[in-house]
């Protein structure tokens, strides 16, 4: 059975032309004009990936998004906008959604960035490195748990959202590990991200504030010139 493909787009123009490509790499595509026949689209099940514009009439494409996240956090999210700012994104990115692409887009590279999603699946973490179903994860004071998505520190609840618990479990399933960015980009949104890597930094002050502000000791550290790596205090 081929993957389908749900594209919500109200540009008639590139809505058709989407599904000609996706068409002729074998995907069956369901097309929507609009945020209100999206959300029917996507409830009708079978959606292996979608493609949300995001300046759509009635329900939003962020609207639509953070519909589908609430209901399921496995189907890979591409976003289509004319915006290109950095607060965009991340926007986008903290609703849950895989990957942002600008308009005009390459269709090479869209096509790119679908295959990759549909083909990432969850790595198996590697020898020594801790995290199976339903443990918690900790360092010093910190505690996750990936099967319940608590998190707490001192014995205080911390509050994250999608994104940032995901960025965090993966800090700490590899503490004391050097992680750049582009690896984090690649591992934690899910794809292989050849621009700005600046959404890894934002997304690093964000669970800073939340983790290690109010505390002695900061478990989140900066590797100048490489990127970041949790390890506990000495």
């Amino acid at each position: 059975m081929n993957e389908t493909i749900l594209v919500v787009e109200d540009e008639r123009k590139i809505a058709r032309l989407l599904q000609i490509e996706l068409e002729s790499e074998g995907y069956e595509v369901r097309l929507a004009p609009d945020g209100v026949e999206g959300w029917a689209a996507y409830r009708e099940g079978g959606v292996s990936l979608a493609l949300l514009d995001v300046m759509l009439p009635g329900i939003t494409g962020l609207e639509l998004l953070e519909r589908i996240r609430a209901v399921d956090g496995a189907t890979p999210i591409i976003m289509l906008t004319a915006k290109s700012s950095l607060s965009d994104k991340v926007n986008g990115l903290d609703l849950g959604a895989n990957d942002y692409v600008t308009k005009p887009f390459e269709m090479e590279e869209l096509l790119a960035r679908i295959r990759v999603l549909l083909r990432k699946q969850p790595a198996a973490a590697p020898a020594g490195v801790e995290g199976e179903p339903g443990e918690w994860l900790t360092a010093s004071d910190l505690r996750l748990n990936p099967s319940t998505r608590e998190v707490e520190r001192a014995g205080k609840a911390i509050e994250l959202t999608q994104r940032e618990f995901d960025l965090l479990a993966y800090l700490l399933r590899h503490k004391r590990l050097v992680l750049s960015r582009d690896q984090l980009l690649a591992e934690v949104w899910g794809y292989d991200y050849a621009g700005n890597t600046n959404v890894v930094d934002v997304y690093i002050r964000y669970v800073r504030k939340k983790v290690d502000e109010g505390h002695a000791a900061e478990l989140i550290h900066t590797v100048r010139g490489i990127g970041y790596v949790l390890r506990e205090a000495t």
